[in-house]
């Protein structure tokens, strides 16, 4: 029996910039978007085993298990390799749901990277990444593990290089339904495409945020509160928002200035996921 427990990362991510640029006749959206990971999110904690059955905890109110990302990642990889060893894999989870930081997308991908690695199934990135793509549209970028620039409706993806600046990212008490947003009449949906190169020169701002800032109050009092500090703009859909800074100390000192009605943490920009960091140290 296989019996060693491993903690894998789920890292969160920012969207720095995100536009979109059209609409699809089956309602998706086409848009432009730069990824960055933060070297803080949840961690996973698996124990391989030879039962043949994966299993989960802690269990999460109102989620089926066959309905959680982690077990969906898990079952995939059984679908398409015919392993039959199980696992139990244990969340601790400090992502908020709703957030805009793509944590149930992150812990998808760390699953199908660990249990890849550690079942020795020999799955190669770009299968993973596709099977990812069944599971959420944000999952293939965890996958892959590096910066990206996305297109398309964010499954087009190349490597990209970004500051690795410090951020404070901040949750109001509102949870947003990233369809409500894409869904809403008024939303931006023409901007125009740009080179990556352009972008990257460009002041970086989100096409969701006025919408998201209109309809949620709670929002737009918290980026309100955080401009008074620094650049800050919506992630995603929300509901968090980040303050970009140039070193850990100026962004501690605002997130201890934070006002009780907002929660968050500081974390860095990463270009090199945490997830493949560990991965790589497994070799």
């Amino acid at each position: 029996m296989m019996q060693n427990t491993s903690v894998w990362p789920a890292p969160a991510k920012l969207n720095l910039f995100l536009y979109i640029t059209g609409r699809r006749d089956n309602g998706y959206h086409d848009l432009q978007t730069l990824f960055q990971f933060l070297d803080y999110g949840d961690t996973l904690s698996i124990t391989p085993n030879d039962s043949g059955v994966i299993t989960l905890s802690p269990e999460i109110e109102g989620v089926a298990v066959e309905d959680n990302l982690i077990f969906r990642a898990a079952m995939a990889i059984i679908a398409k390799t015919g392993c039959e060893k199980g696992a139990h894999i244990h969340v601790e989870k400090v992502l908020p749901m709703g957030g805009g930081l793509g944590g149930g997308s992150s812990n998808a991908a760390t699953t199908l990277v660990a249990l890849n690695h550690l079942w020795q199934t020999g799955l190669s990135v770009d299968e993973m990444a596709d099977m990812g793509l069944a599971l959420g549209a944000d999952v293939p970028v965890f996958v892959r593990g590096t910066t990206a620039f996305a297109e398309g409706v964010g499954e087009q993806l190349q490597p990209a290089d970004a500051e690795e600046k410090w951020y404070l990212v901040a949750k109001p008490d509102v949870s947003i339904a990233t369809a409500k947003i894409f869904g809403h009449p008024h939303l931006t949906r023409d901007t125009p495409k740009r080179t990556l190169n352009a972008l990257l020169a460009s002041k970086y701002e989100n096409d969701c945020e006025k919408i998201v800032r209109e309809l949620f109050p709670e929002v737009d009092k918290a980026i309100s509160w955080l401009l008074e500090y620094a650049p800050s703009r919506l992630t995603g859909t929300g509901a968090c928002v980040f303050a970009e800074f140039e070193n850990e100390q100026d962004a501690r000192s605002t997130f201890n200035k934070l006002p009780d009605w907002l929660t968050g943490f500081v974390a860095r920009g990463v270009n090199t996921s945490p997830l493949l960091t560990t991965l790589n140290a497994q070799d």
